[in-house]
């Protein structure tokens, strides 16, 4: 899980550029009366003539935890600051506790208070926030942006689902998230999560006169994040995106 974890952060955020060096930063957020860990990647240099986008990144259910999931030592942790490191973003990777979910209260304040504590910490570019998930994560993202949809310029699923259960699981999603930037990618093939539940929330957003875009791979399975990472236009597509 870890190499795929490796493999992941690595595709979604390298650009073919120099590194720059930056540092993989640890950080604490209290909600209610407990503490809850983040990990956040800062850029070596941050230009003064403007903010910096950041980048949300909800982790599958195998990274599930305390104490932050991304290495930060060592070859694993040199690999993933290379990564991180050619990216003009501030990288925010909350870290959700064990047996928990992202569309848990406590695990949705935490979320939302480590992004509002890193806007104040650092020159963020609030017109420019995007939200990434895979898989348990991909399900983050439309409950936080069905939830919290005026935060966030873009959102990314990998192989996401509706964390809503019974009645209008897609529609009352597509609604609150609006004509928010989507893109979609689903394994034609997965036997986790299965691909339908992506289809239904992009034919809920067409149906809604959503902004979406959808790609689906036949003969894939749940590792579908390799296929996703391989478009070439992911990464420039995203940091394009603005609110308003």
């Amino acid at each position: 899980m870890r190499n795929e974890l490796l493999s992941l952060l690595g595709g979604m955020f390298s650009s073919g550029g120099t590194a720059s060096g930056g540092a993989i930063q640890n950080r604490i957020v209290e909600v209610g009366s407990d503490n809850y860990d983040y990990q956040i990647y800062v850029p070596a240099k941050i230009p003064n003539e403007q903010n910096l986008p950041v980048i949300v990144f909800l982790h599958g259910i195998g990274q599930r935890g305390s104490g932050g999931f991304v290495p930060t030592e060592g070859t694993g942790g040199a690999l993933v600051r290379h990564y991180l490191g050619q990216v003009p973003a501030i990288i925010l990777l909350p870290h959700c506790r064990l047996g928990s979910y992202w569309s848990d209260p406590v695990m949705d304040e935490m979320v939302m208070q480590s992004l509002a504590q890193t806007v104040e910490e650092f020159p963020a570019n609030t017109n420019r926030i995007y939200l990434i998930g895979v898989s348990m994560g991909g399900y983050g993202v439309w409950h936080l942006a069905a939830q919290h949809a005026e935060k966030f310029a873009a959102l990314v699923s990998i192989c996401g689902g509706s964390t809503i259960t019974k009645g209008e699981r897609f529609n009352s999603i597509a609604q609150k998230v609006g004509k928010t930037p989507a893109w979609l990618f689903h394994g034609a093939d997965d036997r986790i999560v299965p691909v339908n539940e992506s289809r239904q929330i992009v034919k809920a957003l067409e149906a809604n006169a959503g902004n979406v875009k959808y790609s689906e791979y036949a003969g894939v399975g749940h590792n579908v994040w390799i296929n996703a990472l391989a478009e070439k236009e992911l990464l420039p597509w995203l940091l394009a995106q603005r609110l308003g």
